[in-house]
């Protein structure tokens, strides 16, 4: 049980590290981070249920998932070859993809959730 505690504490620590890094390194993140704020904000404050709530808190988190993925790819991606190759402009273009379409989910849950908060 002392190695599950200690592992645990060493990926924290790693993780924490990844989004302190991101923090700093990556503007498209902190966007990300702020919107997610302004957002949930608005998911407290209007009366929404609870699974709405939940789902809109959920989709955000998995935004800043996505941007944290698309960032490793790109690093992975320059670090590997600073030369322009055609797979490594695919595989940095599908990362930036999946976040677009996560954030796409994201604001078709609030576009339904706010269409039935005015509906009644």
């Amino acid at each position: 049980m002392r190695n599950f505690f200690a592992h645990l504490k060493d990926r924290t620590i790693w993780s924490l590290a990844g989004l302190a890094a991101t923090w700093r390194e990556e503007y498209s993140f902190r966007c990300w981070v702020w919107a997610n704020l302004v957002s949930a904000a608005l998911a407290f404050w209007l009366p929404l249920s609870a699974g709405e709530r939940a789902l809109i808190l959920a989709l955000g988190l998995l935004v800043l998932v996505a941007e944290l993925f698309n960032t490793a790819i790109e690093r992975a991606v320059d670090f590997t070859s600073t030369e322009r190759h055609e797979l490594a402009g695919q595989a940095k273009d599908a990362a930036s993809a999946a976040v677009a379409l996560t954030a796409l989910a994201t604001g078709v849950v609030w576009l339904v959730v706010l269409l039935r908060l005015i509906g009644g």
